[in-house]
This record gives C-alpha cells, structure tokens and sequence, in this order.
C-alpha cells in the first residue's frame, strides 16, 4: 500500500538513471523503481530513452503509453512545440502534470507505479531532428497524482549527451549503473565532474544563444541546479574479485557506490522475450539500494537543516 505522509524523505525527488549502452541501466530502473514503490512511495518512471524499447513489459504492463512527445504537440524540427535546450533552455509549458487531468492513453499506471514515455525518435522518420526535445521533457516535467508526492525515476538515453544538455539540472540524485568495463567507470567519474563543477557555479555554454534573455535563463537553470550528487550501482558483477576492483576504482573518484547486482543471465532473456523483470535476488539487491538512497537523502536533509 502507498504511504501519502508528506515527510518521506524521497517524496517528490526526481532521480536520474545514467550509464554507457550496455550497461544495464534500465534493468536498474525497473526494480529500483518497484523498490521505492515497496517503501511505500508512489513512483512515475519516466522512460526518457529516445530508442531503446521494452520499459512497460519490463515492468509488468501489457502495453506502452502513447509519448509526451506527442500529448505536448511534437518536435520543433517537425513543426511542434518541444524545442532543444540547448538551443532554447525555456521551460516547456505545461511540463507541470496532474495525471488525472491528462488523456489516459499517455500513461499506464497499477500497483502504485506509473510509466510515462518522453519520446520515441524511430518512429518519426528519416531527417526529424535530433532527441534534444526529450531531454527537455526530462529535464521539466512534473507529476502530481491525487496531490500526492512522488517519486519521480528518469531512465535517461545511454550516454552523456543529455548530461551535457542540462537535463540533470533538475534531478536529486543522479544514479550512473557501472558494469565491469573501464569506460563504464569512466562515465561515472565525468558525471562527478560535471556536477561539482555545476556545484562551483561554472555557467554552461551560451555563446550561440543571441538573445541575452536566453543566456540568462541558461544560467539561471545551472545555477539554481539542485542535484545533491552522483551515486552508483555496480551491475553484471561476475566475482568478489571484481566487485573489490570496481568498487576500490570509484571511491578513488569520489564516487560512492550503493548496490551491488551480480551478473544474471535470466534478465537478459527476459529483455528478449518481453517478459518482467522477476527475480528474488536482484530485487532483494534493488530493496537494499532504495533504502540506501532514502538514508542518503535523510542525511543531506539532516546536514542541510532541512
């Protein structure tokens, strides 16, 4: 059952979900976020891959919903509305969400967990533009279910490409999923550096925006940032060997890890046939990093005053 007390500490966070392609951050997106669900939050998982496909079977649904994209008029390379942030850092209007107020064919929702889609750039067609305008749907939107506080998860595009737009300006916590690769670590070691540097106040790059006014929100948006800081799990972990090895290289960066998710094969064969990700092991790993993620926030909150 869905706890509604407003002084949970994850209520009404939005945390990112990062990694390089293949490193199984959407299986991480999944059971964290049924995780948080059994702690008894509301969670919205916000599937802002702009190609990958499967987040709704993943999850237990038998259907995907139709995409934000299309509820906020399309892309502006298409003759929309949803424009890049890069070029326009403008927040997109009615990015503020009352689910019970928006036609029911953009979300899917059961059990105390709601999927919502960004956007899907396959299915636009040849010479639509680039997934800048998803990243802008990730970065602004905001869910309010029967005025209750949620949890928010990003399941975000692999890559660092919209890390680098902005779009974890508006995150709590950003979580990257590091497999055993070096370019894995090496990821999460840039998002740190990324955010301490949005942290010393570095203003992002302004100089093909001509508009002043523009420049100025631009900065406004990085410098009113209110992530907290990168953690990470540690996912597809084949031994302790390199559980050591891998954990050993990230705290020399700064970067503390939260959970630990050995290698399974079965999630794999669940991706293929589209089935939900079920396991007793990696959901009781998930349980685990949830309550490390609500302890994390109860701390900043204490150090905060807040």
């Amino acid at each position: 059952m869905v706890n509604t007390r407003n002084h949970k500490s994850l209520s009404g966070k939005r945390i990112g979900i990062l990694g390089k392609g293949g490193s199984g951050k959407s299986t991480v997106a999944v059971v964290l976020a049924k995780a948080v669900r059994d702690l008894g939050y509301h969670v919205c998982l916000l599937d802002a891959d702009s190609t990958n496909i499967g987040l709704a079977q993943a999850l237990g649904f038998d259907h995907s919903p139709e995409t934000l994209l299309e509820y906020f008029g399309g892309m502006v390379f298409s003759g929309g509305f949803v424009t890049c942030p890069v070029d326009d850092p403008t927040p997109l209007p009615g990015a503020d969400i009352y689910l019970d107020k928006i036609p029911s064919q953009f979300f899917v929702q059961k059990d105390g967990l709601t999927l919502l889609t960004a956007g899907k750039i396959g299915s636009l067609g040849p010479g639509a533009g680039c997934d800048g305008p998803i990243a802008k749907i990730a970065r602004d939107l905001i869910i309010h279910i029967n005025g209750e506080p949620v949890v928010t998860l990003v399941d975000f595009k692999a890559g660092f490409e919209d890390t680098a737009r902005g779009a974890i300006t508006s995150l709590d916590w950003a979580i990257v999923v590091v497999d055993p690769t070096l370019a894995a670590i090496e990821m999460a070691s840039e998002m740190y550096d990324m955010i301490a540097r949005m942290k010393s106040l570095e203003l992002p790059a302004t100089l093909h925006l001509e508009s002043p006014e523009l420049v100025a929100l631009a900065n406004k948006i990085f410098i009113e940032s209110r992530i907290k800081g990168v953690l990470s799990v540690l996912n597809k972990v084949q031994n302790q060997e390199t559980e050591i090895y891998m954990t050993k290289e990230l705290l020399a960066r700064s970067i503390k890890p939260i959970g630990i998710i050995y290698e399974d094969p079965s999630m794999s064969i669940k991706w293929l046939k589209g089935k939900p990700l079920v396991g007793s092991e990696i959901e009781q790993e998930a349980q685990n990093i949830a309550k490390v993620l609500e302890a994390s926030e109860t701390l900043v909150n204490e150090m905060e005053g807040t």
